[in-house]
């Protein structure tokens, strides 16, 4: 991404969003970002037409799978230390950053309480199994994800498996897809992360980021494509604290304990049907 086209496009879309209404805004906004690409050269007249549309169709065609995640949260209160390991696992295979002050963190997955990950269900006396519980959270991998419909360059998209998914390349930073998401599951690097990364256990079969980009949980799409389970599905081993699979295929692991269990999502009521689920 060079530079120039880079800070063009943060100041345009800043601009553009100090002028709208709230209503309205974010979607004039990637209206405007998308031609700004066109006026850019690399992209010009029918043929930036062409591409936005293709892309976009191929954001909402049906999936060959759609893959998703059950977790077991009476697994995590059962064994405490599954929450630290699924984390480890993630962010060592993914070359997540390790920033010294909390403004600067990068999260793929996180442990978090109830009322944080199910802010929608309030209750005025909350049971204490849930008052206490600490759960894992992370891209809901949305079967409608707002994200990409707001992405003004397609840097974030919905693969034919039905994972969002980021191209780090392509990413320019303004963020809108970091406001399109309701559930808070994507960090922006703030720093240069390089050199926060543990050089010892760095993955070098995974990119590392840069500075103005955004990114998130991608279900281990690169193991996934290998034949490998997810890595914090890997490091809960034989636990079933949580189950990756086809959501598409109704006789897949997941989709017979969805069948057997009472689960819940985070916040449904949005429409942006999440393909990830919750036994409490």
């Amino acid at each position: 991404m060079d530079q120039k086209r880079r800070n063009f496009l943060k100041v345009a879309g800043i601009s553009t969003l100090a002028g709208l209404g709230a209503t309205t805004g974010l979607s004039r906004l990637v209206d405007g970002a998308q031609s700004a690409l066109a006026s850019t050269g690399e992209v010009h007249g029918d043929a930036a037409t062409q591409q936005a549309g293709s892309e976009q169709a191929a954001n909402n065609a049906p999936c060959v799978n759609r893959y998703g995640m059950l977790i077991d949260v009476r697994k995590f209160r059962e064994d405490p230390t599954l929450g630290e390991r699924v984390v480890r696992a993630c962010h060592t295979v993914h070359n997540v950053p390790h920033f010294p002050d909390k403004k600067d963190e990068i999260k793929w997955i996180w442990m978090t309480r109830f009322e944080n990950a199910f802010p929608e269900q309030p209750h005025l006396y909350r049971d204490q199994v849930n008052e206490e519980v600490q759960l894992p959270i992370f891209c809901n991998h949305c079967d409608n994800p707002p994200c990409v419909r707001v992405c003004p360059t397609q840097a974030t998209f919905r693969n034919k498996d039905g994972i969002v998914m980021m191209d780090f390349h392509r990413c320019i930073g303004c963020r809108f897809c970091m406001a399109g998401c309701p559930y808070g599951s994507r960090s922006f690097n703030w720093r240069d992360p390089r050199p926060f990364i543990d050089s010892d256990h760095m993955n070098k079969d995974f990119p590392t980021r840069t500075r103005g980009v955004v990114e998130k949980c991608n279900f281990c799409d690169e193991r996934i494509r290998k034949g490998l389970q997810p890595a914090c599905v890997e490091a809960c081993g034989d636990t079933k604290a949580m189950v990756f699979g086809n959501l598409n295929d109704p006789e897949s692991e997941i989709r017979q304990m969805l069948k057997q269990n009472h689960t819940v999502q985070r916040n449904p009521s949005l429409g942006t049907r999440p393909s990830v689920f919750y036994i409490l």
